[in-house]
């Protein structure tokens, strides 16, 4: 018999993987939608007597290195030149300005309806220079692209005629674009990164989508109506995901939303895990913060139960990350209080929860890669170090989500980006490289400790444990390694010293 804390402690631990194992079924069912809508796609409505005026924006803040490449793709636009207007939405407080400034001259002499907008102050950060560009654009339609993003030329006539359809045309409120990525072979972080966003491209966006539920405009690679962006409530920057927000909202007063998977737009991913572990922070924060905000509003509208229940799931799914930290921290005392259990004990209580949590995101993440055309052949190896990754994140995220779920707002982060498209190229001597956190610290922690359980396993011939074990310590070691080798190369002088940002897991 177990003391009354031995049962409690174990009551709780398999509680919290109950909770993930429903999250990983969940994405089970996803790749289940996706699979039977896979053929629903729709096709190009076909060109516009008259092209409608489209303001193009591009919000900036210092991207020194990819803001030339950015107004060059979107000048090189396959859109009629009478037709077009682009802003520079420029918060930048380095050369960038200048940069900008030559290129935008340049291009305006060449003919294009070009704007820089400079602003002296961040004020409502990503969404406040959204919203002043808003208020002096000519365009019907407004097309966003993030500094780090490639739009290819005919992005705006395979998105523009899905607006003016006649026949289901005047309720799409915005159309969203895939992500591609130039440098997807630069590191095995890249790689994982590139997987991850393929999860949620090919299979979430998709299977929402197409079951008529709400999914999220991502920031960028996407066209929105101007009327869906003011009865929406416009650009709110009280959470650090204006993007997810806007989109609830708009999607609420009534507005569908199209997304369009094989209107890729190629990108660049963070090659500095500092950047990546940032980019993930605000991600996570602002979902729990949208959440806060709208769940209410949500579950309240008139809308079937199943476009209710996903939202849930969308808007929560970060918890996880938090419920992954406190499995982490109850796993050594679970071995202690089970290590009498015999074989086939350990088998019926833990070998499903283990199969559903870790499972289920094989079989997503191999889904993606199949409806990419990639083959999952080639991406098996990948997998283990994407699951290691995604708990290595767990405790950068799980402090986002307990951020988010008490306070609104916050410092909006933008993610570092390089003009780095191949391998070989340099990152570590640029500047803007994103400030460490010091939550490497604990993450190296949590390395030694999952280092000491897998040897007690071994010791105890807890064999059955150790495949669970390795996630967690692969993850945490491999976060911590990665967070520790640029600190080392700076001490070293081997590196520039990265932009004097304040932390941003300091807000906690």
């Amino acid at each position: 018999m177990h003391q009354p804390w031995a049962t409690a402690l174990l009551r709780t631990y398999y509680a919290i993987l109950g909770v993930l194992s429903l999250y990983g079924a969940h994405r089970l069912l996803l790749v289940i939608d996706f699979l039977r809508t896979r053929r629903r796609g729709p096709k190009l409505p076909p060109a516009p007597a008259e092209w409608p005026l489209v303001t193009v924006q591009l919000p900036l803040y210092n991207e020194m290195y990819v803001a030339s490449r950015l107004i060059d793709a979107v000048a090189a636009l396959d859109y009629p030149r009478d037709r077009l207007e682009v802003q520079v939405l420029d918060d930048s407080t380095d050369e960038t300005t200048a940069i900008v400034a030559r290129r935008v001259a340049e291009h305006r002499r060449l003919g294009l309806d070009v704007h820089h907008l400079h602003r002296s102050d961040r004020g409502g950060f990503k969404a406040g220079a959204l919203e002043a560009g808003l208020r002096v654009a000519r365009g019907r339609f407004l097309a966003v692209f993030d500094a780090d993003f490639v739009p290819r030329p005919d992005f705006l006539k395979a998105s523009i005629p899905y607006f003016t359809d006649p026949e289901r045309g005047a309720q799409i409120g915005m159309v969203q674009g895939s992500w591609s990525h130039i440098n997807r072979g630069f590191s095995l972080l890249t790689r994982i990164e590139a997987i991850l966003l393929d999860g949620h491209f090919q299979i979430e966006h998709t299977a929402r989508n197409r079951i008529g539920c709400f999914f999220n405009f991502n920031g960028t690679a996407g066209v929105w109506r101007r009327e869906a962006i003011e009865t929406g409530g416009g650009w709110q920057h009280d959470t650090l995901t204006e993007d997810l927000d806007l989109s609830y909202r708009a999607q609420l007063a009534g507005w569908t939303f199209l997304y369009l998977p094989e209107l890729d737009v190629p990108s660049e991913l963070p090659v500095d895990v500092h950047g990546f572990k940032s980019q993930q922070y605000r991600w996570a924060k602002g979902s729990i913060q949208t959440g806060r905000k709208l769940l209410g509003r949500i579950l309240r509208a008139p809308l079937p139960l199943r476009a209710k229940l996903e939202a849930f799931v969308h808007l929560t799914n970060n918890v996880s990350y938090a419920l992954t930290v406190l499995v982490a921290l109850l796993i050594f005392p679970a071995m202690l209080v089970r290590r009498t259990w015999t074989v086939p004990v350990i088998l019926f209580v833990d070998l499903p929860l283990f199969l559903a949590a870790t499972v289920s995101v094989v079989v997503f993440y191999l889904v993606s890669q199949v409806a990419q055309g990639r083959g999952w052949r080639g991406q098996v190896r990948y997998l283990p170090s994407l699951l290691g990754v995604g708990i290595g994140l767990s405790l950068n995220n799980a402090r986002a989500v307990l951020s988010g779920l008490f306070r609104d707002g916050g410092t909006f982060h933008r993610t570092p980006k390089y003009q780095i498209e191949r391998r070989g190229q340099d990152w570590q001597h640029k500047t803007y490289r994103a400030g460490p956190s010091r939550l490497y610290l604990l993450e190296g922690v949590f390395a030694f400790y999952f280092l000491g359980c897998t040897l007690f396993a071994i010791r105890r011939g807890m064999w059955l444990s150790l495949p669970f074990l390795y996630l967690f310590l692969q993850g945490y070691t491999y976060m911590f390694v990665l967070s520790v080798l640029p600190l080392l190369g700076r001490r070293a002088g081997r590196a520039a010293p990265p932009l004097p940002l304040s932390d941003p897991q300091a807000e906690l």
